[in-house]
């Protein structure tokens, strides 16, 4: 099928993308034939070789909520072709592109316009790319700054943590929590990683100190323990976690809702202890950018490894997905899009 599948696709060549005309669980997903990009000024078109499926993504396929709805289309999607995170190399530029050139391998996030899902993809050149960190392969790349894209402005930024300073990290498998554990060290805190069983060896080996299995332990009940507790995974609640909480603590949480900003609200005004969310895809693709640099060079001098739980070629993109949906992944579910 040829036809354009996400706002400012312009062209008469096709490529290969994972497409969802509508709402629903992972077999809405089609790979299709659809209208390869043309960039214009200020445009790079990027023959991609890889992206992630995330929780957030999963959200927006199947249209879970009215925020959802209200940012992806009520009835049906906006953009049909999903994905953020893109590794590959720089295929045509358009006019006034100062930053790269074809033939320079980049990687990046495409949190507005997304399209990742796809064998091309346009990226504004202002926009969150940067060269590929030169010791890791496309997926390592998409892994790499899968997670840690969100995990960087809650701990700087919204917890400001510092060397010294305890922080708990639940969920701590995952694309988010492992990259979490990882920043956590760098900036010189004391790391304890909630998560399975199975995990427990895992989270170890990514640096955290103290390894807490939720199926046999109830990290809330270590009273006046942490100056930090993300919750990467909204498995708990400020409530909860109060007590676990040292005075001056936050708890920080990824999923928005009503209670969580009324409790930031709050708490910003009075209390001993602070609620908090950042809301990192809304950032500025400047701001994105800068913090991708910073994240690369970790990535380069080895103190920020990529995680991959699975991978998957493009076209079993719907079992990433199913994965994903169990709430079960460990690290990144990676796509694999073509030869590197």
């Amino acid at each position: 099928m040829n036809a354009c599948a996400n706002p400012g696709i312009r062209s008469n060549d096709t490529m290969k993308a994972m497409v969802s005309r509508s709402y629903g669980g992972p077999e809405v997903l089609a790979l299709e034939e659809v209208a390869k990009p043309v960039p214009e000024a200020g445009e790079l078109l990027i023959r991609n070789h890889a992206s992630v499926v995330t929780a957030a993504i999963c959200h927006a396929r199947a249209g879970s909520g009215l925020a959802t709805r209200m940012y992806f289309g009520l009835r049906k999607p906006q953009w049909l072709i999903l994905g953020t995170n893109f590794s590959g190399v720089v295929e045509a530029v358009g006019s006034s592109v100062t930053r790269f050139r074809p033939g320079d391998r980049v990687a990046g996030t495409n949190a507005t316009n997304f399209g990742a899902f796809a064998e091309y993809i346009l990226v504004a050149d202002d926009g969150a790319i940067v060269p590929r960190p030169v010791n890791l392969s496309d997926g390592e790349a998409v892994a790499v700054f899968d997670g840690a894209v969100t995990a960087l402005p809650f701990l700087r930024e919204a917890a400001g943590l510092q060397a010294g300073q305890s922080i708990l990290i639940n969920g701590a498998s995952g694309a988010v929590g492992t990259a979490a554990i990882q920043l956590a060290k760098h900036f010189g805190a004391t790391v304890t990683a909630v998560c399975s069983t199975a995990n427990v060896e895992l989270v170890k080996a990514l640096g955290a100190d103290t390894m807490i299995d939720y199926t046999a332990e109830d990290f809330t009940r270590n009273l006046d323990s942490y100056d930090v507790i993300f919750d990467t995974i909204a498995a708990s609640s400020f409530s909860r976690c109060l007590r676990a909480l040292k005075r001056g603590g936050t708890y920080l949480t990824t999923v928005p809702s009503l209670t969580i900003l009324v409790q930031m609200l709050w708490t910003s005004r009075i209390g001993r202890k602070k609620a908090a969310i950042a809301f990192t895809g809304l950032a500025k693709p400047a701001e994105m950018a800068r913090n991708l640099v910073f994240l690369a060079e970790l990535a380069e001098s080895g103190k920020l490894v990529p995680v991959i739980g699975v991978t998957h070629p493009i076209k079993h993109t719907a079992e990433a997905h199913r994965l994903v949906d169990t709430g079960h992944k460990t690290g990144s579910a990676v796509i694999t899009i073509g030869a590197e």
